[in-house]
């Protein structure tokens, strides 16, 4: 038994050391010993390469603007660990966490001894999820993001009243496969039978892929550019403004403050998500809860600004798709700035192709580590560029503190790579005082 958050956390972070094992079937001997909570909440289902926290944001503010309670099991965590378990955006406590750490325990010791083997990490807090959501927090509808692929996440137990897939890249692919065609058959292992699907997938590939498996599981799908339509799309200072046409009608100058034409894609699908469940599952969901969930959206470390004087902004670019569109984001809204970019990422990641993209944008750059077991050495990132203006500093610390003292009004300071690094930044400029 253990006492303590800590202890608790502790324990939870030695599943690691089982690694990643794809399927469901420990999933499944886990919530059949806890009667089967996730069969007892609604859900809706999001999978894809990038795109799934924002789009997790999205319909969960359309759907709390609405007065429902919204569960959101997300990963990984920006600021603390508890936030990957959320009810209306707020982590769940310490002291939940001990209790279901001690009901989640003996079943993870029992399994050790089973044919099946220990749960994993991911496991052991899918499970902690279902539970909270269904018997502690008791929400209206919980929104499960995978965390690797789809079809052998562990989330894939869920029977959702929609799917959701955002798009399909070159990520994970030791586990998802090296073709899209691969990695989206991986993805849309999430569509079941009978469940609509809303997918912003652009690949002719991809979307052979997904189209086939959704008539096998006579699936209805909802195709962005197809049957939802994105049309009259501006830029503003503040964000994002577009319409939308639905198969339920059009929803005229809909606006968001987070930042990046992806958003726009992401806020479509959300969007999309909601309004079919309010007319086929009686959601009560009214326009004016879609516009004003969409523009109160936000999601910490996504072209989020940290301070305005000197401006500084962080993104988890964390592969090659994010680190396009980041490109993309800073060459339409801050192309009129000197970009000074501070990188760091893990090393299984296409670096040589997202250092040379980000040398297109920045006026210097500087490559940097942070202490992770996969992060790239500064001085390996470094030697992938060809910018003029480049640096490496291990630390990345004194990475940060040497080029904030340089900077201007025409400056723009964009840290950016792994969500992990993302994170340690983001803390560090809250606890310093160094944000604005």
């Amino acid at each position: 038994m253990v006492h303590t958050y800590e202890e608790a956390l502790s324990w939870i972070h030695s599943r690691l050391r089982f690694g990643i094992k794809p399927g469901v079937k420990r999933m499944e001997w886990m919530m059949e010993k806890l009667q089967n909570p996730q069969k007892k909440i609604k859900t809706i289902h999001i999978a894809g390469t990038n795109g799934k926290g924002s789009t997790v944001t999205y319909i969960r503010n359309i759907l709390q603007q609405a007065g429902y309670r919204v569960g959101t099991f997300t990963s990984p965590y920006i600021e603390h660990f508890n936030e990957r378990i959320s009810v209306d955006g707020v982590p769940f406590s310490q002291e939940h966490m001990v209790e279901l750490v001690n009901l989640i325990k003996p079943l993870a010791e029992e399994l050790e001894e089973h044919d099946l083997g220990s749960p994993t990490e991911f496991e052991v807090i899918t499970a902690m999820s279902f539970y909270y959501f269904y018997h502690m927090a008791e929400v209206d509808i919980a929104i499960y993001e995978t965390g690797l692929g789809g079809r052998f996440d562990s989330t894939n137990i869920i029977h959702p009243l929609v799917s959701v897939i955002t798009n399909i890249g070159h990520d994970h692919q030791a586990f998802l496969g090296d073709t899209i065609g691969e990695i989206a058959f991986e993805k849309a292992g999430i569509i079941k039978a009978g469940v609509p699907v809303v997918t912003a997938v652009a690949q002719e590939e991809a979307i052979e892929v997904i189209t086939t498996i959704a008539k096998e599981k006579q699936a209805r799908l909802y195709q962005l550019s197809q049957e939802l339509k994105i049309v009259e799309y501006q830029l503003s200072e503040s964000g994002e403004v577009f319409s939308l046409q639905t198969p339920f009608g059009k929803l005229n100058e809909l606006t968001l403050t987070m930042k990046g034409r992806h958003q726009v894609d992401n806020a479509a699908l959300a969007v999309m998500a909601c309004l079919y469940i309010k007319s086929y599952y009686s959601f009560f969901v009214e326009e004016e809860h879609i516009r004003n969930g969409l523009e109160k959206a936000y999601w910490a470390g996504r072209l989020e600004e940290l301070s305005s004087e000197p401006h500084i902004i962080v993104d988890g670019a964390h592969n090659k798709e994010g680190i396009q569109t980041l490109v993309q984001t800073v060459k339409n809204r801050y192309h009129a700035k000197r970009v000074h970019l501070i990188f760091s990422a893990l090393s299984d990641k296409p670096l040589d192709e997202m250092v040379q993209l980000l040398d297109e944008v920045a006026t210097s750059i500087t490559f940097t580590s942070f202490d992770f077991p996969r992060a790239a050495t500064a001085e390996s990132l470094f030697d992938k560029s060809n910018h003029s203006i480049k640096w490496f500093e291990e630390n990345w610390k004194e990475a940060v503190n040497s080029i904030l003292p340089t900077l201007h009004k025409e400056d723009l300071l964009l840290i950016t790579g792994s969500l992990y690094f993302v994170s340690e930044i983001r803390n560090y400029f809250l606890e310093s005082g160094k944000r604005e």
